[in-house]
């Protein structure tokens, strides 16, 4: 993908987007942080299970909104969290949180940035596990550059663990998930102009324009291999979080097709480490 086919404006028009979003987010019944501060864990099954215990364990969250699935990694034993994201209003709520839960800086840090300009934002590592993942790649134009970030900050005998909506998704029909409308390979931006967001279609908002890219796992797990960490898994799963096509069904606590029609992969999550 050349220079040319990125706007200019693309940091500046998703931030002001997700700018925009965070006291909604905050507020939904979706987060529902309230919840949470009465020790509900916001992480998933699966993470827990390819993650492992993180007992002592130094973690870098990159790209984490308003920190809550950090926080979660936290109140599970990791020694140390670092939260990243480039909305300041997701970074002070973030802190916020974390101080009412009675974590403190020592504990749980966040820092707003770019993902990008982490290695000069971060607090130093290395870190046992660097974690991202739900909505996070869609945002960045470069994966090759992203993976080297996210590399740079493993520790020795740590790992990056990623977890993601399946791009295929990106390439079906809204309805029913069946028909292929979309081109996987495309790497051009996507600019959508839509107000509301996912934990409220119905909400006002007046920064609505955003630009996403559609990121094939092929070249993901490309990108990896290519900084030297070692690929242990990638899984790939029939569920997802949010009702990405109207034809899903609730089950179980997260979202599928109905039971009968031909399964596709939502979500999938990888692990790759840097030999010891």
């Amino acid at each position: 993908m050349s220079a040319s086919t990125i706007p200019d404006d693309w940091r500046d028009a998703n931030r002001s987007n997700w700018d925009e979003r965070v006291p909604i987010h905050v507020a939904s019944d979706f987060y529902d942080v309230d919840a949470f501060r009465a020790g509900e864990d916001r992480l998933r099954d699966f993470e827990l299970t390819e993650v492992g215990d993180v007992t002592g364990r130094s973690l870098l969250h990159l790209q984490c909104h308003f920190g809550l699935d950090t926080l979660s990694w936290a109140r599970r034993g990791a020694s140390r969290v670092v939260g990243l994201d480039f909305s300041a209003p997701a970074v002070t709520a973030a802190g916020a949180i974390a101080e009412e839960i009675g974590l403190g800086p020592e504990r749980a840090a966040f820092v707003t940035s770019d993902v990008y300009d982490a290695p000069h934002t971060v607090p130093p590592g290395p870190y046992d596990i660097v974690y991202t993942g739900l909505g996070a790649l869609s945002w960045l134009p470069d994966i090759d550059r992203w993976a080297e970030v996210a590399a740079s900050f493993v520790a020795p005998g740590g790992f990056l663990y990623l977890a993601e909506f399946h791009p295929i998704t990106d390439v079906l029909d809204d309805e029913t998930g069946t028909r292929v409308v979309h081109d996987y390979f495309s790497r051009e931006p996507w600019e959508e102009d839509e107000p509301g967001t996912y934990t409220d279609p119905a909400a006002t908002t007046a920064h609505n324009r955003t630009v996403e890219w559609q990121h094939p796992i092929g070249r993901v797990v490309s990108a990896i291999c290519a900084t030297g960490l070692r690929l242990e898994f990638l899984h790939e799963h029939d569920m997802t979080l949010w009702d990405r096509f109207a034809s899903l069904e609730v089950r179980d606590g997260y979202r599928r097709f109905p039971a009968g029609q031909p399964r596709i992969p939502l979500m999938y999550s990888l692990k790759a480490t840097r030999p010891a």
